[in-house]
């Protein structure tokens, strides 16, 4: 085999080998790799017209995530309500510790 044919030949390896390699990326950054610390959820998602939902969001760092309420339409996306996310150990809001910061219950009203 001639070096020129060796050089075609790995270079024709080497392209054919993209598409797995840019697969694997994804795959590591969406499950638990380089993505996953501020990864965002869907809560919930209802349609209350033809073309307008109300999505629930989870965004945020793990120390501070938040819930978004979103009104999103095909030309627009509005925020409808921000919550800080309950704190699963007591039921309190991650927050709840700063001074002067209101229980979540009291909020609702």
């Amino acid at each position: 085999m001639t070096p020129t044919l060796f050089i075609v030949a790995l270079f024709v390896v080497a392209i054919a080998l993209i598409p797995y390699g840019i697969k694997w990326l994804k795959q590591k950054t969406a499950s638990g790799g380089l993505g996953a610390l501020n990864a965002s959820r869907i809560i919930s998602a209802v349609a209350v017209g033809a073309h307008q939902r109300v999505v629930t969001l989870e965004v945020g760092p793990s120390h501070a995530r938040i819930w978004l309420t979103l009104g999103v339409t095909p030309t627009a996306i509005h925020c409808l309500h921000k919550s800080p996310l309950l704190n699963q150990a007591d039921g309190h809001d991650l927050g709840a510790d700063k001074p002067g910061a209101e229980p979540w219950s009291d909020r609702l009203v």
